[in-house]
């Protein structure tokens, strides 16, 4: 029989990976072998509430309540519901967004000083970002997706330099890198991809070009009598950047399913 722990484990793994569904599976299997379990029940909610979406947050806090019907002091409960109920709408849930501040309360009782505790409290404060938290968050995370567009279209440069690289069924199984390298090698080589690549591995400076272009467009519209105010024809230039940021932000995404795919089977047959 596979212990809570081994479980736990597996889940943790998981989690870190990005792999929410298959937390669930691993959760709710130690749920079906082992019986009600509150940490079970807490990787459970966890790989629910981690999907951002309505009909998994109702998944989530039945886990939750679960597990605290069992552990009404578990710290990782009490921390993650708190998060969600945080996140929640208090227009639309307004139950939920009000039981925030009891598992808060009841959190900041039991260890103040917690992990658990600091969580929640960085938790609230994303809950009262305000508008210009939120343009600064979003453009962070368009720096960070450009970055790592930029390092995965140079080490395709360099695979491809060498030869080829790893081949698609030579990564290792459960190797983030190794796999994200491999689909890369396998989506975007040959003649064709080469505009692609090379947009991609000069990502900044394309960008910089496309925004000087797209001003020098629209000016010349308008001193040209071809428009009267400003247009959208210059930010045609925008197109093929997208495009390149599309097609190696989806051979991440594929990469992202077949290395959490490998690494819960590994996983799974540790048992």
């Amino acid at each position: 029989m596979t212990t809570v722990d081994a479980y736990q484990d597996r889940c943790e793994q998981l989690f870190t990976a990005g792999g929410n569904a298959a937390v669930r599976r691993a959760a709710q299997e130690g749920l079906d072998e082992l019986g009600p379990h509150p940490d079970l029940y807490c990787w459970l909610a966890l790989g629910h509430a981690a999907e951002d979406d309505d009909d998994h947050d109702d998944r989530a806090e039945e886990a939750f309540r679960a597990g605290l019907a069992l552990d009404a002091d578990h710290l990782g409960l009490l921390a993650g519901y708190a998060e969600l109920c945080l996140r929640a709408d208090a227009f639309e849930y307004p139950g939920r967004a009000a039981r925030a501040r009891v598992l808060a309360g009841r959190l900041d009782e039991l260890a103040p000083e917690s992990a658990e505790a600091q969580q929640v409290a960085a938790a609230r404060r994303w809950a009262n970002r305000s508008y210009w938290d939120e343009l600064r968050w979003g453009a962070a995370a368009a720096m960070v997706t450009g970055h790592d567009t930029e390092e995965q279209a140079r080490t395709l440069d360099a695979d491809l330099r060498k030869g080829g690289g790893t081949a698609p069924g030579e990564a290792d199984a459960v190797d983030r890198d190794a796999i994200v390298r491999a689909a890369t090698l396998e989506a975007l080589s040959g003649s064709w991809n080469a505009p692609v690549r090379f947009l991609g591995r000069h990502r900044t400076a394309a960008w910089t070009g496309c925004g000087i272009l797209c001003v020098l467009t629209n000016t010349v519209l308008r001193q040209t009598g071809a428009v009267d105010s400003l247009s959208l024809w210059g930010a045609l230039w925008v197109v093929p950047l997208l495009i390149v940021d599309r097609r190696f932000a989806a051979v991440r995404k594929e990469a992202e399913a077949r290395h959490i795919a490998a690494l819960e089977a590994s996983l799974a047959g540790r048992r």
